[in-house]
């Protein structure tokens, strides 16, 4: 193929590829921060929990959180992630690229 005929979708690639970057980029600092605000509830329920004020049946939560960090689980949330970030999208592989590099750099 010559490269006249591939100029259309060059900028296709480029905007799927630097849109992929962004999001997975976004979506690791939107983690760190959901990661500390996690962090910080539980220590405030353990506080809480010291106090007397509430009771927390962890036995409960363990067993509804579990099946969520399994291997499959793990990985259906990620290709529905992926499903829903490229949906409708014609750069969806350049997307997906620059969503792992992204992730990666973030």
């Amino acid at each position: 193929m010559e490269l006249p005929n591939l100029a259309p979708y060059l900028g296709q690639i480029t905007f799927g590829g630097l849109a992929g970057y962004a999001v997975g980029y976004a979506l690791k600092k939107v983690g760190r921060a959901l990661a500390v605000v996690l962090g910080l509830l539980f220590i405030a329920l353990q506080l809480l929990a010291q106090a007397g004020y509430v009771e927390v049946d962890w036995t409960r939560i363990q067993k509804d959180v579990e099946p969520l960090l399994q291997q499959s689980g793990l990985q259906s949330l990620w290709h529905r992630l992926v499903a829903t970030l490229t949906y409708n999208l014609p750069f969806g592989a350049s997307f997906v690229g620059g969503l792992l590099l992204g992730l990666r750099a973030g």
